[in-house]
């Protein structure tokens, strides 16, 4: 049986209120285990473990210590007015009660870990509908039920039941899927780019992924919202209430159920229907959201908008040291509203002194291995500081870093002059990876650099500068076109309704 879509609440949950969820005070798990293979137990250690400097306090039926921390058998117990936020991990029908006893604590938040709720019929759907009823008369803001956890890198929280960890970063995740936040959270750790804040809506039952976005609207520590959705309850509601957080910032959406049988697994999911996908794309188009078609592509629109600035128009120059890639990425943007700018007269005159006469006298800029130490940081800039270019996309980074690993592990080193021209290899590749922020910064363009090398070979020292700078590194020339393009019909978006 399935269940009826999950409720979009009209009303806005006061900014204030999430603070005791992603910044508490003090945070207690319920129904704490000292099996390391229960919610409970792994809740508890990786609060512990991640860095939350607040106090952590945990319940156990039997009063046992777990991972140094003396638990109480009874809420009761617990000194009052020291804890914000309860993670709780007891069974569904124990929860009312769990309730209770926080709020007399002065807990006015809640994260439910339980299952059994909206996901498992009408009895569970009964059990969510009166515990969203006891947390709103107890003024408890109640988060999930069936949901993965809560995660706020700048408290240092991470109460969640599963790993990783992301690093910290200006990315708010919200997620209908745990999963998919443990997704957003390994590209987080795989790229560099880092969060700022991840949750796991679960059922929605109280509070749901538009609520959470409406908070990073105006979360300081959050400069974009990326979202997992599969059900959007009163479509109309949700598209506006979305519109409202693009004015303010990037929204970024992946939405699962685009097909009958995504319909059918996301109600057997979360206990809800997922809306028409052809309206929902077009509604969201209109809003100023941007809609990935992947999840890797959300994550990767989100990192973009988190660190590079918006273009002013769709002028491109594609920069590269070998033709090949220049070719596919040319491609790429015949397919985008991007367009691969034609060099002007003065550009190409200054990009003739810098390379040899072979170089491609065209856009994609192909240098034909013509570079010296400092050509590519040169043509980078030379670009970007164009009045007739908008953005700058670097293919051919690493290359060098990659010879050089061959060298380090081939028989003939240290000898024949072989540390001398790796360690040039090494640095020249760094120095292109921080030359590129550097020229973005300058300019206020977007400086984009991709390689396959960031995945296949992520200690390379290019792919690696990337990521200490805080940017992310594309796997290929396609993926950055496409991100480049999500910034474009964003700063169009902006620009029409006259708010850039």
């Amino acid at each position: 049986m399935s269940a009826p879509p999950a409720p979009t609440p009209s009303a806005r949950i006061a900014p204030e209120r999430f603070r005791t969820l992603f910044e508490p005070r003090g945070v207690l798990v319920a129904g704490a285990s000292t099996h390391p293979g229960k919610f409970g137990f792994v809740s508890l250690h990786n609060i512990l473990a991640c860095g939350y400097q607040g106090k952590v306090f945990a319940t156990n039926r039997d009063g046992a210590e777990v991972l140094g921390i003396q638990t109480v058998a009874d809420i009761d117990d617990l000194p009052d007015g020291e804890i914000d936020l309860v993670f709780v991990c007891t069974p569904a029908s124990a929860n009312p009660d769990v309730l209770r006893a926080c709020a007399k604590k002065g807990i006015s938040a809640a994260f439910i870990a339980s299952a059994g709720y909206g996901e498992a019929g009408a009895e569970g759907l009964a059990a969510q509908a009166e515990l969203v009823a006891l947390a709103d008369e107890l003024g408890i803001l109640l988060a999930g039920p069936n949901g993965q956890g809560v995660v706020s890198p700048p408290a240092g929280l991470c109460a969640q039941i599963v790993g990783p960890y992301p690093p910290a970063g200006h990315i708010g995740i919200a997620s209908q899927s745990g999963n998919f936040v443990s997704s957003f959270e390994n590209y987080a750790q795989l790229t560099g780019v880092g969060v700022s804040r991840a949750v796991s809506a679960g059922n929605a039952a109280a509070v749901g992924v538009p609520d959470y976005l409406e908070y990073y609207a105006d979360d300081p520590e959050t400069r974009v919202a990326l979202a997992y959705v599969e059900s959007v309850g009163d479509g109309r509601a949700f598209v506006e209430r979305l519109r409202g957080v693009a004015e303010r910032k990037p929204v970024v959406v992946v939405k699962g159920g685009a097909t009958a049988g995504g319909q059918r697994a996301a109600a057997s999911h979360t206990g809800a229907l997922a809306s028409d996908d052809r309206v929902f794309d077009g509604a969201a188009r209109q809003a100023g959201v941007s809609r990935a078609a992947t999840v890797e592509e959300g994550f990767e629109v989100a990192a973009t908008f988190a660190s590079q600035p918006l273009p002013r128009g769709n002028r491109v120059v594609v920069v590269t040291t070998v033709g090949g890639w220049g070719v596919v990425s040319a491609d790429a943007i015949a397919g985008t509203d991007l367009e691969l700018a034609s060099l002007p007269d003065d550009l190409m005159a200054a990009i003739d002194a810098e390379l040899p006469p072979r170089w491609s006298r065209n856009n994609p800029v192909d240098m034909a291995g013509g570079e010296t130490r400092d050509t590519v940081p040169r043509i980078m800039q030379l670009a970007a500081a164009h009045d007739q270019v908008d953005a700058v996309i670097f293919l051919g980074m690493g290359i060098q870093s990659n010879q050089a690993r061959l060298m380090r592990e081939g028989p003939f080193w240290p000898d024949h002059g072989l540390e001398r021209i790796v360690a040039f290899h090494e640095r020249q590749d760094a120095r292109y990876a921080e030359a590129a922020a550097e020229v973005s910064d300058a300019t206020g363009k977007p400086v984009l650099v991709a390689t396959e090398l960031a995945v296949t070979s992520p200690g390379n020292p290019g792919p690696a500068a990337v990521r200490a700078g805080g940017r992310l590194c594309y796997p290929s020339a396609n993926r950055a076109v496409v991100a480049l393009d999500h910034l474009w019909r964003r700063s169009r978006w902006l620009a029409r309704r006259g708010l850039r």
